[in-house]
């Protein structure tokens, strides 16, 4: 079974970071797309950043980028996101997820809340 543990969350003050990490199993961790994405109730989720499964290349979305770091540790299938410089507006749920075929997998969220 695919399975994904987002873990790592917490409060912080805005200016300050948080590295999120994600356990992953039931799959070649090598061979897909895999990412985060974040969500706010009410709100759309929001991609935040994805490794693609044919050169793993990154992307970012555009309200992140230049201050989150997608990475990974392949020996221990973990997937990892340095949050820096946090805002207000970083306050979401966070997931880590996977495409495999048409399938879209992602586990229990960690809450990250910016405020003073």
């Amino acid at each position: 079974d695919v399975q994904l543990q987002a873990y790592g969350g917490g409060w912080v003050q805005p200016g300050n970071s948080l590295r999120l990490s994600c356990a992953a199993s039931g799959f070649n961790f090598d061979d897909y797309a895999i990412g985060w994405f974040r969500q706010v109730p009410g709100k759309e989720r929001e991609r935040i950043s994805c490794i693609n499964s044919y050169d793993r290349g990154v992307s970012y979305g555009e309200s992140v980028k230049g201050r989150f770091t997608i990475s990974t540790n392949n020996a221990k299938n973990t997937v990892y996101l340095q949050m820096n410089s946090l805002k207000p507006e970083d306050t979401a749920v966070y997931y880590c997820d996977v495409h495999i075929g048409l399938q879209h997998y992602w586990g229990q969220g960690t809450q990250v809340t910016v405020s003073s």
